[in-house]
């Protein structure tokens, strides 16, 4: 068992730092304002977002049962905690997951 878990974490850490040599290599002649990469920003914004909106409206596993009103409550909390924290992203994280687990810790 642990020979497999070793393998699993050795291919995992092989593919990240494959694809971020490639991006390193591919990107040495960029400019960080250039339209692509202001265009993969607005892209890759879009598909986190998607993704979290879709993890509160539609919750898979345990977190389907936690109540909407609780994962939108944890959500707005984490929006807001950020903006207070002045975009500090961890920060948010942090006061959105506590808020799920308080809350949903209450609601049984």
């Amino acid at each position: 068992m642990p020979d497999q878990l070793l393998y699993i974490f050795f291919a995992g850490v092989l593919m990240t730092v494959v694809w971020r040599l490639a991006g390193l290599l591919l990107s040495s002649g960029l400019e960080e304002d250039s339209p692509l990469l202001r265009w993969v920003g607005f892209v890759s914004t879009a598909l986190v977002s998607g993704l979290i909106s879709r993890l509160i409206l539609f919750a898979p596993g345990a977190l389907a049962d936690i109540g909407m009103p609780i994962r939108l409550i944890a959500f707005a909390s984490g929006i807001a905690v950020f903006f207070l924290a002045r975009r500090h992203l961890g920060i948010g994280v942090l006061a959105g997951v506590s808020t799920l687990i308080a809350l949903g810790s209450i609601s049984g």
